[in-house]
């Protein structure tokens, strides 16, 4: 238990001391993914298993976000993957040119 503590203290220590928002740019910046694994994802035939996640949400937008699923007749968390998976999609779509 100490070692984690002080292993908390010593990355706290670290962003004390150095001002880390000298380092965070707002330019551009190039990534890549294998080809295989962006024709898979382009193409939609990449399937995996599911892995849970956690994120913190808004309360409101996963209301509002429920409500759709229902206007749709599908889970909301159905809806959320799809919309996370077409803007991957169209990000993908926009390096690609």
């Amino acid at each position: 238990m100490n070692k984690q503590v002080s292993g908390e203290k010593d990355w706290r220590d670290y962003y004390d001391r150095k001002n880390i928002l000298n380092e965070i740019t707002d330019e551009p910046i190039d990534i890549s993914l294998d080809d295989y694994l962006c024709r898979d994802i382009l193409s939609g035939k990449r399937r995996r298993k599911l892995k849970n996640i956690t994120i913190k949400v808004d309360p409101a937008h996963i209301m509002a976000i429920k409500k759709l699923a229902t206007m749709k007749s599908m889970p909301y968390q159905t809806l959320i993957r799809h919309w996370l998976a077409e803007e991957i999609r169209n990000e993908l779509d926009m390096v690609k040119r």
